[in-house]
């Protein structure tokens, strides 16, 4: 299975991204599975229904959230129709929608797709530990899925490492969020789940993590804020990760970054673009 994971959608210029950009990798690059993080899709805090819906006409499949779930208050209801919609596994038993999917690919295959939150630095939540767990023994890898990805949305490194060797074997893909910058540490580790610490963003790099930078460095000079926060609205760069997963295991065969845009340097999964 080809599996394409898409960053933090930023704004309305990540989201041009997704739409101007999205369409020809899955032509190009004929991709099975596409998972977005779309938390920051809505100015940057959020998401609603209309962009929810955009995500999917551009060809993702599933969207993932994170600590900026119910930014906008109508994700508190319409995620309950929403059913490709997922946001962290972890929140208080009795959170609207739901924190795994089962999900059909584009090539007729099933994928289940996990979303965790961290609680390093982060609002506090229930143990994802066990929350991700529950979901990975309820929906076996190969048995009841043909491929497991899991976007865990953190701020520490190490839990978001300590999430990859927890699900190793076990998963396709383990994929850490939130933080808008990509790292360089995509793998595939010992028992065969590719695994990369944040995949970055898909926004305006020409910001401080997504944000127009006048407000965020404002407050950091003066100690407290001045205005609102305002997503950038620049040329975006679209990052993420490109997996290739074995059919008879479920598990990582390739993995590569993909950074598509003006302000990184450019990365396309080789094996699926040369010739």
């Amino acid at each position: 299975m080809r599996i394409l994971f898409v960053g933090d959608v930023v704004g309305r210029t990540g989201r041009a991204a997704v739409t101007d950009m999205l369409p020809g990798m899955i032509r190009d690059w004929k991709l099975d599975l596409v998972v977005v993080n779309g938390e920051n899709a809505a100015g940057g805090f959020g998401i609603t229904e209309a962009i929810y819906q955009e995500l999917l006409d551009a060809g993702a499949d599933a969207v993932t959230l994170g600590n900026h779930s119910w930014d906008q208050r109508e994700a508190l209801v319409f995620i309950e129709r929403a059913p490709r919609l997922i946001r962290p596994v972890n929140y208080t038993p009795g959170t609207p929608g739901r924190g795994a999917a089962l999900i059909d690919t584009k090539n007729g295959q099933r994928a289940l797709v996990v979303n965790g939150i961290g609680r390093i630095f982060m609002a506090p939540c229930d143990d994802p530990f066990t929350a991700i767990d529950r979901e990975l023994n309820a929906c076996p890898l190969r048995e009841a899925a043909d491929a497991i990805v899991v976007d865990f949305h953190g701020e520490a490194s190490s839990e978001k490492q300590a999430v990859g060797y927890f699900c190793d074997g076990r998963a396709s893909l383990v994929v850490g969020t939130h933080t808008h910058v990509p790292t360089s540490d995509h793998r595939i580790l010992p028992n065969g789940t590719a695994y990369m610490t944040d995949a970055g963003m898909t926004g305006d790099y020409e910001s401080i993590i997504g944000m127009d930078r006048e407000e965020p460095l404002g407050r950091f000079l003066r100690g407290y804020p001045a205005a609102r926060y305002a997503a950038s609205d620049g040329p975006a760069t679209l990052s993420g990760i490109a997996v290739e997963t074995d059919d008879a295991t479920g598990l990582a065969q390739r993995v590569a970054p993909v950074r598509i845009g003006s302000h990184l340097d450019q990365a396309k999964p080789e094996f699926w673009t040369a010739g």
